[in-house]
């Protein structure tokens, strides 16, 4: 039995992960559950798993849920609220499922508490992908991906060694633009909120499908990769496939290739995370070639995309700008959602940002705060 910790849990991957622990209820507790503002998906879940603990961003909420729940579970709020749940004595492993960069110090505190961790926050390893592994193999703990990417590239590397490989290669549907007749760059201006919501083969996160939409999802992934699998940025590579079947493929340098594939569900890899090393039955997920037919590959077209390009930059030249990049990304995304830029604008109003930004090279994370601070306030500036 698993005791696990979620930060996270009435978001998407959240609820996908309660899914499996209701798949799963000889093999994974949840003895923590965090939310960000949905008191009332957060008590339902509170009454169904009884956690021992829970949090919620907002102390009156918090109070609310108390007063509902009685004495048999803890309810805290905040951030402080979050450090609770990521250093409970009990768990096993804590996955961090929280859009944004407040996942980083309970990652950092649940690495120092001796918790393996489950990555679903791609800001983690963005931000501070080199603190925090330098302290996961400190403290003897695991970083266990749950991106299904990531989770891929996990299964096919099967703990071969970086010296291995020749290359990464992570997938991306391309979104919904990938069609370069349909949406030339000439009319990325006309690209409206709602078309930009509506992803072909994954239901997410707002945020994410923004970023899916631009491809700074991928960029940002490539970030990722780079410090979860300690392979630099140069031998890591986009290949488009539509269809969001192969989740990511390993190339080795005997010239062999390695791919994980299945119909999408991020049931799957949040499973795989919590029960690793080892597999457990689910029929949740089912795969049907015949049906699916045809897989094809495409090159990312950077030119209407460049977001691919500028996290190459950022995980290249490191230090602070990843931090930047993604901060830059998050206000813009923001600022498109609620009609204030257009499409094209969020990756020009990112690299404006990552250009005016001074870098500090091998930061504390007070320093990579300070730049994350200095992006948020900047980046619609000019």
């Amino acid at each position: 039995m698993k005791n696990v910790v979620l930060l996270g849990s009435t978001g998407s991957i959240g609820t996908s992960t309660v899914k499996v622990a209701e798949d799963l209820p000889d093999q994974i507790r949840l003895i923590g559950l965090a939310a960000g503002g949905n008191s009332e998906l957060l008590l339902e879940q509170t009454r169904k798993h009884k956690p021992a603990a829970i949090s919620i961003s907002n102390p009156a909420k918090a109070k609310e849920l108390q007063d509902a729940l009685g004495i048999s579970t803890q309810v805290f709020s905040g951030n402080e609220g979050l450090l609770k749940l990521a250093t409970m004595p009990e768990a096993d492993i804590v996955l961090i499922a929280i859009v944004g960069t407040a996942g980083l110090q309970p990652a950092l505190a649940a690495i120092r508490a001796g918790k393996d961790i489950a990555v679903a926050s791609k800001e983690i390893l963005v931000m501070a992908g080199e603190i925090v592994m330098n302290e996961a193999r400190k403290y003897g703990v695991k970083v266990l991906a749950v991106d299904s990417e990531h989770s891929a590239i996990f299964q096919c590397l099967d703990g071969k060694p970086a010296s291995s490989v020749r290359q990464l290669l992570l997938t991306a549907s391309g979104g919904p633009f990938r069609d370069k007749t349909l949406w030339p760059k000439e009319k990325f201006s006309e690209i409206t909120v709602e078309r930009a919501l509506k992803h072909p083969s994954w239901v997410m996160g707002r945020k994410i499908t923004i970023d899916s939409a631009t491809l700074f999802n991928k960029g940002l992934e490539m970030i990722e990769a780079r410090w979860l699998f300690d392979i630099e940025m140069a031998r890591v590579g986009v290949v488009v496939h539509p269809q969001s079947i192969v989740h990511s493929m390993v190339e080795f340098v005997d010239g062999s290739l390695l791919a994980q594939l299945s119909t999408p569900d991020m049931c799957l890899p949040i499973q795989y995370a919590l029960t690793y090393p080892e597999r457990s039955a689910s029929e949740r997920v089912q795969t049907n070639f015949p049906k699916i037919g045809t897989l094809t590959f495409e090159e990312p077209d950077v030119e209407r995309f460049p977001a691919i390009e500028l996290a190459r930059r950022a995980g290249e030249l490191g230090g602070t700008l990843p931090a930047v990049l993604n901060a830059a990304n998050e206000v813009a995304v923001e600022a498109f959602v609620n009609r204030k830029i257009n499409f094209p604008q969020i990756t020009e109003t990112v690299r404006r940002t990552m250009d005016a930004h001074k870098i500090v090279s091998q930061p504390t994370l007070e320093q990579i705060l300070e730049a994350d601070a200095w992006a948020r306030k900047n980046s619609l500036n000019g």
